[in-house]
């Protein structure tokens, strides 16, 4: 019950970190490109990368504290739904090439996030 509640905790506060970021991108961007979904997203794995390594190398937390961050936080955070969502709009509209960008800089720049965020935490 206790990896449930910290699974919920660490979501509801990776899911409002996500909400505002959208605010601040949209209040001061005004933009139509996803910049929001694309940081969140980068950000997560950079995070999910750290603590991935981390976690099995560096400290042993407890598990409920690793569910938290990892399926909670990083969860929450970051969003493959709203990415795929996003990305039909744009070939809806016609914009293949800005889809197609954003598809392949979300998927190369996410995974070098997660090498960072491993780099970083075997640094540590």
């Amino acid at each position: 019950m206790l990896n449930i509640l910290a699974v919920f905790i660490g979501g509801g506060i990776g899911a409002v970190t996500r909400y505002l970021t959208g605010l601040f991108f949209i209040q001061n961007l005004k933009t139509n490109i996803p910049i929001s979904t694309f940081v969140v997203n980068i950000i997560g794995c950079t995070i999910l990368g750290f603590l991935y390594i981390y976690f099995i190398e560096k400290f042993q937390a407890n598990p409920a504290l690793k569910l938290a961050l990892t399926v909670g936080f990083c969860g929450g955070l970051t969003t493959f739904s709203t990415f795929s969502l996003e990305i039909l709009e744009m070939i809806k509209n016609n914009q293949f090439i800005i889809a197609s960008i954003y598809l392949l800089l979300s998927i190369i720049v996410g995974l070098i996030g997660v090498y960072i965020g491993g780099y970083f935490a075997k640094l540590l």
